[in-house]
């Protein structure tokens, strides 16, 4: 039998809920009187209410301190900042899950129907993809930016699961690159990038509206996938510490100049090249962590982000 009617009856109790706690007012016994339950039942509808997006809390202050860090970020790079304000002595792995936490809410507003929305699969957007608020779309097409074969894995439980979220989050379908993220030889690449079932996930790339990404870096404290996940070689190593590398976006590696065009790796990667990404409206870029500062810099010099979701600590890195 379907859960559609009781869930139905849930949405219209946590709205009215809503409704007699936001814009009424009332306390959570009244609220428990009116109709006629618990107090823990009124808590937990109002929870609901908050986690399928049926509200929509913001806050804005021109004394928080996180606003005016925001303020120079925008001032200094020309980006749309949210900075999430996180002690300092918070453990890195909590920050990232913050971060995250704030960056799927945020995410919802940008997302509507007859989109295309580009993810680039990491620590980051895997972490995002877990509080994601479920919102409901049409028309709407999710597509992986990446491969994720490599020598070990095939890459695909992990990267689909990715997906999936997004894709059940905002009734999305999805569209998979099923291709390795780096190939051994250039040439299979091109070869590859010539075939038609290639070139409709291409196109698809070309005509995104939101890319969402997180920034991979050699040396973070939380590893980035594509480092820690058996997708470079020693050698590989070597060649991007030659190279100058301070991060990369889709497994496409820049300097903290913003350069890439002359990384030898890139040559091997699946991932769109940065005019691809460039020409996408919204570019929202999700960082934790200051070792990744170095990365940010990269990223705001290529020219790749528009929005910039950052934890505290690391945004006055970023300025300093």
């Amino acid at each position: 039998m379907s859960n559609a009617p009781h869930q139905a009856d849930k949405t219209q109790d946590a709205l009215r809920a809503s409704h007699l706690y936001y814009l009424q007012d009332l306390t959570m016994e009244a609220i428990a009187r009116e109709l006629g339950t618990s107090r823990s039942s009124v808590s937990r509808l109002l929870s609901y209410a908050r986690e399928t997006g049926l509200v929509d809390i913001q806050i804005k202050s021109p004394l928080d301190q996180a606003t005016l860090v925001s303020d120079q970020l925008h001032r200094r790079f020309n980006v749309v900042a949210h900075v999430v304000p996180i002690p300092d002595q918070t453990t890195d792995v909590d920050r990232l899950d913050r971060v995250a936490l704030s960056a799927a809410r945020i995410l919802t507003p940008f997302v509507d129907s007859n989109m295309v929305i580009g993810l680039a699969w990491g620590s980051t957007v895997s972490a995002i993809s877990r509080y994601l608020v479920p919102k409901a779309t049409h028309g709407s097409m999710i597509v992986q930016l990446n491969g994720a074969a490599n020598t070990r894995t095939t890459g695909i439980v992990y990267a689909s699961e990715i997906l999936r979220r997004f894709g059940d989050a905002f009734g999305a379908q999805v569209q998979q690159f099923p291709v390795p993220a780096f190939f051994d030889d250039p040439d299979t690449k091109q070869a590859l990038w010539r075939e038609r079932s290639t070139k409709r996930v291409l196109a698809f790339q070309d005509s995104m509206d939101v890319v969402v990404f997180g920034i991979g870096a050699p040396d973070a404290l939380v590893p980035s996938h594509v480092y820690s996940g058996g997708y470079l070689e020693e050698s590989d190593h070597a060649s991007l510490r030659r190279d100058g590398v301070v991060g990369d976006v889709a497994t496409v590696f820049f300097r903290e100049d913003g350069s890439s065009s002359d990384i030898t790796l890139n040559k091997r990667a699946s991932g769109p090249d940065f005019a691809t990404i460039r020409r996408a409206p919204r570019r929202v870029c999700v960082v934790a962590g200051t070792s990744k500062v170095p990365g940010i810099r990269g990223a705001l010099a290529a020219g790749l982000v528009t929005d910039l979701i950052v934890d505290e600590s690391t945004a006055r890195a970023l300025l300093e």
